[in-house]
């Protein structure tokens, strides 16, 4: 038998808590069903909702705690009172100490990285981590980092993130050399923020074997899929996100009102429901939940706070394929190459 992929849930975390969290693992389970969980949280909320789902308490463990992460703590304040006790802060060193492979919280963001970073650590060569996801596109799907980690970045940051966003496009992406552009505010090299210019130009001149830079991305070329990974620093990259979430909300609503209005629209829906129905699953953001922290040493998935059990059972399914595809020791061995400093000794592009 394969080796199972063990999971740390963070129980308490998101808007929905448990009930989420729970019924998530239970889909998820039928899908992978070589998977074991460990709950972390309040028992007297999780159990209940586990011995309901005999399959999935055959497979799981609770680890008690009264102490939950809010959605509204500074990460300052969820270290402060949330480390060594708290359900995302046990969850995560299930990793560390090797009783899961993956975490999973939907809880504050802010604080999960504060606690994953503190406890897991970064590689070798990464100064900060970085939130990566999968982006829906006409193309079919590209991967877009960092989605709001940190802000701000230099050149050597940047073209850290192209390495990690490459090498987790080759591996649930299938790609053998995944193309990579720079979001930028148009495509000319003379335009944008020095960082951005600079790591550019890295990337142009050192040619790495694991990825073909194609050069700046305007905004408008993410959902086009104009290539498979779009790098971008945490302010920019957030923004970006939360813009394409609204907006797919937005034409939602836009079709829903016209489908509504007449009669004839009425019976024209009849006749076009496949095509919406295809529309509205692709447009569904649990389909891609799950975001990614790239440089920990160790696999950390921050789940989206209002997802649903569908979409809580998206980010394990995606945690499943990134320990099964050994995307921690792919990344580790990408990042190998040689830093700012080491290219500078070798005479190499010069800061």
């Amino acid at each position: 038998m394969a080796h199972k992929v063990r999971f740390a849930l963070d129980a308490m975390g998101g808007d929905h808590g448990p009930a989420v969290v729970v019924a998530g693992a239970n889909l998820a389970l039928a899908a992978h069903p070589e998977s074991e969980f460990l709950f972390f949280g309040n028992k007297m909320l999780i159990g209940p909702l586990v011995d309901a789902r005999a399959a999935l308490k055959q497979v799981s463990r609770i680890i008690h705690t009264d102490i939950a992460v809010r959605m509204e703590d500074k990460p300052s304040q969820a270290l402060r009172y949330g480390r060594w006790k708290s359900s995302m802060w046990l969850a995560i060193d299930a990793v560390k100490k090797g009783e899961a492979d993956v975490v999973v919280s939907g809880g504050n963001t802010g604080a999960l990285m504060a606690m994953a970073k503190f406890a897991l650590k970064t590689l070798p060569g990464i100064e900060r981590p970085a939130i990566a996801a999968l982006w829906p596109t006409l193309r079919g799907e590209s991967i877009v980092l960092d989605l709001g980690a940190s802000i701000g970045a230099d050149a050597e940051h940047l073209v850290n993130l192209a390495v990690m966003g490459a090498a987790m496009a080759r591996i649930l992406l299938s790609l053998e050399r995944p193309t990579v552009g720079l979001l930028n505010i148009g495509v000319e090299e003379v335009k944008g923020l020095e960082p951005v210019r600079e790591a550019g130009r890295i990337l142009r001149e050192e040619k790495m074997p694991g990825l073909d830079y194609r050069g700046f991305v305007e905004g408008d070329d993410i959902g086009r899929g104009k290539v498979d990974v779009v790098v971008t620093e945490g302010f920019a990259g957030n923004i970006a996100l939360k813009t394409a979430e609204g907006t797919a909300r937005q034409i939602g609503e836009y079709l829903k009102g016209a489908m509504t209005r007449s009669l004839g629209a009425k019976i024209g829906y009849l006749f076009a429901r496949s095509a919406f129905r295809q529309l509205k699953e692709r447009m569904d953001p649990r389909r891609a939940n799950g975001g990614v922290f790239l440089g920990l040493n160790g696999i950390v998935l921050k789940s989206h706070g209002a997802a649903d059990a569908e979409g809580c059972a998206a980010a394990i399914g995606l945690g499943y394929g990134v320990v099964r595809d050994e995307l921690l020791a792919k990344i580790t061995a990408a990042i190998g190459r040689p830093g700012k400093a080491q290219r500078q000794a070798l005479g190499g592009a010069a800061s």
